[in-house]
């Protein structure tokens, strides 16, 4: 029976391979194209250069955290608390997952993304966006406190959350699910307090 997967995605989960044998540097068309057992010239049909196919495997890594999280940002059947520490727990452990679970290919993933600022900024925009989403919600809602403006209690929140989901600090020393847990309830109390 033939694979039933897009020719464009088992090129991205070849690339994976790759990547985790060999790294960015020594990655090359021909070795991809090996793993799938045809042409180099057939993937450039799909992917113009090495580059291209690097771009995809990280943007693809990345919209593996955010889709999750997006359909967390826009339910509105739960109250917005019970989605904002569901948001703030999937990140950080899909985070944590990718990064101490699969070291070699995160650091691949790292290489890539250094070099794609505008992509890595678009996903902090974007998970601002969805943070921004709950926190009006439960303004709107009551659950927050009235004086908030919601754009800035969603940076304010992510930026005090990094810890659990910024690559560099969980590779520092990843932190407990008891701290995690604690500074929940500390950003979820400030955010029904409302600022100072």
């Amino acid at each position: 029976m033939p694979d039933e997967t897009p020719l464009y995605e088992r090129i991205l989960d070849a690339a994976e391979v790759v990547l985790r044998r060999h790294g960015v540097e020594k990655t090359n068309v021909v070795d991809i194209a090996r793993v799938l057992d045809m042409s180099h010239g057939n993937l450039y049909r799909h992917f113009p250069s090495k580059k291209a196919i690097l771009d995809a495997v990280a943007a693809r890594w990345l919209l593996a955290v955010t889709l999750p999280l997006e359909a967390i940002a826009t339910d509105g059947t739960r109250p917005a608390a019970l989605r904002l520490q569901a948001w703030f727990d999937t990140l950080r452990l899909a985070k944590r997952r990718k990064i101490l679970d699969d070291p070699e290919l995160f650091h691949v993933y790292h290489g890539i993304a250094k070099n794609m600022r505008d992509v890595i900024a678009d996903h902090v925009a974007g998970l601002n966006r969805q943070l921004e989403t709950i926190i009006a919600e439960g303004v709107r809602d009551g659950e927050f406190s009235r004086n908030l403006e919601p754009k800035a209690a969603a940076r304010a929140f992510f930026q005090a959350s990094a810890p659990f989901h910024h690559p560099a600090l969980i590779l520092q020393e990843p932190p407990t699910d008891e701290e995690a847990r604690m500074v929940f309830g500390l950003l979820l109390a400030g955010l029904r307090a409302g600022p100072l």
